[in-house]
This record gives C-alpha cells, structure tokens and sequence, in this order.
C-alpha cells in the first residue's frame, strides 16, 4: 500500500512502463479485435439512444482493473463502467487511497462507427490531486503520458503547447447542446463571438490531447465526470496549459465544479475562454492566476 507522495513518485518511477504496458494489452486484447467488427449483440444503450457501451468498453476496463491493481496493491479503480453498474463506486475519489480513474473506451460513439477517433484514458489520482496519467489512441498508434511536475509527452516526445498565434481566431471544441442545461448553454454561446471558431468536440481525451500538441486552442466541456478529463487535463497541465472553472478557480477531479469549463494552451487562453463562457471580465475568487505548469 502507497503510503505517502514520495513513495507514489517511487512508484511511477518504476512501473510507469508497466502501466503503459497494460493499457496498450487491454487494446490489443478487447478493443482493437472489436474495431470495425463489432456485432449488434456486442453494443447496448446506457442512458439512451447517444450513450452507448459495447463488449469492448466492458471487457477492456475489467482488464485493466485486474492490471493496476496488481501493480500498486492497496489502490482502487474507479471505471466508467463500474461506475454505471454501482455509482457508489465514484467516492472512493474522495478518499486519500491511490485511485486509477479509467475510461476503457473514450469515444465509444466514434468506436461504434468505425472511426478511429477513440483512446483509453487512465490517470492515478490521490487527495483530489492528479499524479500521472496515460492516453493511448490505439488506431493512430498514439500513446501520451504525463507525471505532475515531470512534464507531458507524446510517444516519448516532449510536449509543450504554447500560446496561439496572434491575430488568428481561436478554436475551441465545445460541448454538444443536447448536453448541457440551459444555463450551461447560455455560457457557450459567449464562444460565438469574433475572433473565436467554436466546433463540436469528439473524443475529451483527443480533444485535451490536441490541445497539449497546441493544434487546438481550448476546451469548453459541461461535463465533469471523472474517467472524461483526469487524463487529459494533467496532459495538458504538463505542457503548459491551463484549466478555469466558469467561476475562475482550477477544475476538480473530486467534483462540484462551476460548468462549462475550459482547457487551454496556455494561461492567456484559458483566461479569455473562461471570460467568453462567463460572460464578463476574467477573475478568481482569490484573484489568482489560473492552474497552469511552467514548461
């Protein structure tokens, strides 16, 4: 069992490689045999007609649940799926146990279609406070990581967003309105003014690896469950970028956020997305900077 913080950097130290292993395993053993063969029998609806589960979502997070909890003994999983058979689960990110927060198969939309816009994200997760974690795209043979404080890559490559280019409009990949509740749509309509392209987003996990990349400039999501952006917001963290509730203060992984929020490239985007979304001046309760890496 993972005693304190010192020792969890011990431990990603060691075994990162081996969790990167697992996650690329439960691909090649229960989703990409799936991809583009799947049967009817193997896709159910969860919540409807637009909330999907396949036998690829199920079998991979069952997977990877066995693997990480034989690396770190002691830790918890916490998966998408679980999550919807027992929601009782989700509260062991309120703890300070090691959690591995797991999306099996992020896109599962785009899965069912035959498009390759899809990854498995896992992050590990103490105290509320993202340590590391991983996003593998399996069909683009895309494998990103990141460690807090240790910086993000993609395929051993560093990571570093950077600021826009100046003069051009921003894109930001936004929530579908059927998504979201009235208020929250109020605030992403403040994205549709000049010198802003808003777009529909895909996959949480490509779109927060994009911005990472700096080929996309921020996100607006109205969502907060765990397993969509644990991941991809330390990605983005780790590259320079930087996140804001609509209420200006960091997003957080235990919940009760301010919705919509963003993701960006870097601080100065963040703050101007944030603004757009609140429909006023940019501030924090504290009047602190947003939460951001220096890379």
């Amino acid at each position: 069992m993972i005693e304190d913080t010192e020792t969890i950097d011990e431990f990603l130290a060691r075994h990162s490689a081996d969790v990167e292993e697992a996650v690329r395993r439960a691909a090649a053993a229960e989703i990409m045999p799936r991809f583009r063969q799947l049967a009817a029998h193997e896709v159910d609806e969860k919540n409807g007609p637009h909330d999907l589960v396949t036998d690829a979502d199920r079998n991979a997070e069952l997977y990877l649940t066995k693997a990480l909890g034989a690396l770190l003994p002691g830790s918890v999983v916490v998966g998408e799926e679980a999550v919807h058979a027992d929601p009782a689960t989700y509260e062991a990110i309120q703890g300070g146990t090691p959690v591995w927060i797991v999306d099996p198969v992020d896109g599962t939309r785009q899965f069912v279609h035959g498009d390759d816009g899809f990854c498995t994200l896992v992050a590990l997760v103490r105290h509320g406070v993202l340590l590391a974690s991983w996003t593998y795209a399996p069909a683009r043979g895309l494998l990103a990581t990141a460690v807090r404080g240790g910086g993000a890559f993609l395929d051993g490559e560093r990571l570093f967003a950077g600021p826009p280019e100046p003069g051009r409009d921003l894109t930001v990949a936004t929530s579908h309105p059927d998504y979201t509740t009235d208020d929250q749509k109020r605030a992403l309509l403040g994205l549709w003014t000049d010198g802003v392209a808003p777009r529909a987003c895909g996959s949480a996990g490509l779109e927060y690896l994009a911005v990472a990349r700096g080929e996309l400039d921020a996100t607006a999501f109205s969502w907060e469950a765990a397993w969509d952006h644990a991941a991809g917001l330390l990605l983005v963290e780790e590259a320079g970028g930087a996140h804001l509730t609509l209420t200006g203060e960091p997003f957080r992984v235990r919940g009760g956020n301010s919705l919509p929020f963003t993701a960006a490239r870097d601080a100065a985007t963040a703050r101007r997305v944030a603004a757009l979304l609140a429909g006023g001046e940019w501030r924090t309760a504290s009047g602190a900077e947003p939460h951001r890496r220096t890379v």
